[in-house]
């Protein structure tokens, strides 16, 4: 089974190309999503985010993300402190994610995160694909997204990897300027990737 990465900038529109994949049939680990509810469930790692950022950090039993995300992007040694402790929880649960796909007779997945490249998991893929978009395209829509003001943006798009690198890491580039461009071209590459690697 061939495993793929698929990672971009915040608000470039991973999930809306994860989306048009899944349509297609493929099996997709959205990396975030996982590592929300891992950080909800999972005793030990509660434990050790407790340990870094104050039991305070949890109310009523889930953690409280706003907080959380104003203090790891405003303190880049925090950031690192809280990617140490939630990456490997990630690493395990994806791999055995993976595992079920493969018996399951997946031709491929898709592994879906944002920081495919910062944290290394992508040397355990095998094609990584990186989704682009214009960056005044990015920041319109996380500041509709998540609500946030535009310096709030550009603080979490400079703690990224730049676009410009992730696409030269990159083995496919899907550009997402809009979402009929952006079906056509997962479209093809779905078909690329059937015909080329899992025959």
């Amino acid at each position: 089974m061939l495993k793929v990465g698929i990672t971009g900038g915040i608000g470039s529109g991973k999930t809306t190309a994860c989306r048009l994949f899944e349509k297609l049939g493929v099996q997709v680990y959205y990396a975030d999503d996982r590592a929300r509810w891992i950080q909800n469930n999972d005793p030990e790692l509660i434990e050790a985010i407790k340990q870094v950022f104050g039991v305070g950090i949890y109310v009523n039993g889930n953690l409280d993300r706003a907080s959380l995300g104003k203090i790891v992007f405003s303190d880049k040694n925090k950031l690192d402190a809280l990617n140490k402790i939630v990456h490997p929880a990630i690493f395990k649960d994806a791999n055995e994610w993976q595992e079920k796909q493969k018996k399951a007779g997946a031709a491929y997945t898709l592994k879906e995160a944002a920081l495919l490249f910062e944290t290394g998991s992508y040397k355990t893929l095998d094609k990584i694909i990186v989704v682009s978009a214009p960056l005044d395209l990015r920041i319109e829509r996380v500041m509709k997204r998540d609500n946030l003001n535009k310096d709030e943006v550009l603080k979490r798009i400079e703690n990224q990897m730049p676009q410009e690198e992730k696409e030269k890491m990159a083995d496919f580039v899907l550009n997402n300027a809009d979402l009929e461009s952006l079906e056509k071209e997962v479209e093809q590459l779905h078909k690329l990737i059937l015909e080329k690697y899992c025959l």
